[in-house]
């Protein structure tokens, strides 16, 4: 049985139609960087629920999730309809894959390949001290649609600043040619070599963990790929190299 806290919304960020941020605050919440939370609201005298990936740090003041609204769904266009101040629950025991603790201490290059609000999970384990201390090299592969849609950019571009020898961004656009991005989802440019060749970095069971975490498609084609290559799904049983994030 879930035991909510009650949080208050303290921050809403629209980063264009229908894609929002949303900072609430709670009493103090434990969790590890990559794990997600149950989201809950008041509705029709019942409580209605639904999983986010938090971005937060864990040491951040507040919890922050990246969310897009659903038009025919039921929880996210009542989510992003409330303002400042209004109420929300958030379950008391985070969950989930992604994050570090699962991946094998040995391997030295840490991959993430995100989808729209996928990007989440990463974001709050790139604002920790410990990815930057194990890993030495980290990549990060962001799809989305249109430029807009490419929230928390200026994060990465940071990082890029900060870590320059360790840290690789490579962001995909496939719905607008701009010089800022790759014209292509990130399969279609795993699966003809081509990232590895533009980073000059291999994907290998010897060296490479990666986090795969947005839209289901990507998810099954990319670990298609990587299997291809050798690389195995990760498990609590089975230790390996590929971890996906199932809310549901």
């Amino acid at each position: 049985m879930i035991t909510w806290l009650e949080g208050k919304i303290v921050e809403k960020k629209l980063w264009c139609a229908d894609l929002y941020s949303i900072k609430i605050k709670t009493e103090p919440l434990p969790f590890i960087a990559g794990q997600f939370v149950n989201v809950g609201l008041d509705h029709d005298n019942a409580k209605i629920q639904k999983p986010y990936s938090l971005v937060n740090a864990p040491s951040d003041e507040f919890l922050e999730i990246h969310l897009n609204t659903v038009k025919d769904g039921k929880f996210s266009p009542l989510l992003t309809k409330l303002v400042e101040c209004d109420t929300v629950y958030i379950s008391n025991r985070p969950s989930g894959l992604l994050t570090l603790n699962e991946v094998p201490k040995e391997l030295p290059h840490l991959w993430f390949f995100a989808t729209g609000t996928g990007i989440g999970p990463f974001i709050s384990i790139l604002n920790t001290a410990e990815p930057w201390q194990r890993f030495e090299k980290i990549i990060v592969c962001y799809s989305v649609k249109t430029a807009e849609e490419m929230a928390y950019r200026k994060n990465f571009e940071e990082f890029l600043v900060r870590y320059p020898d360790q840290f690789h961004f490579v962001p995909f656009i496939t719905r607008e040619l701009t010089q800022h991005a790759i014209h292509s989802r990130i399969t279609t440019f795993l699966g003809s070599g081509a990232l590895e060749k533009c980073l000059g970095i291999s994907l290998k069971p010897e060296s490479s963990h990666v986090m795969l975490c947005g839209n289901s498609a990507m998810i099954i084609e990319a670990t298609e790929l990587l299997q291809q290559k050798g690389l195995r799904l990760h498990n609590r049983r089975e230790s390996g190299h590929i971890s996906t994030e199932k809310y549901f």
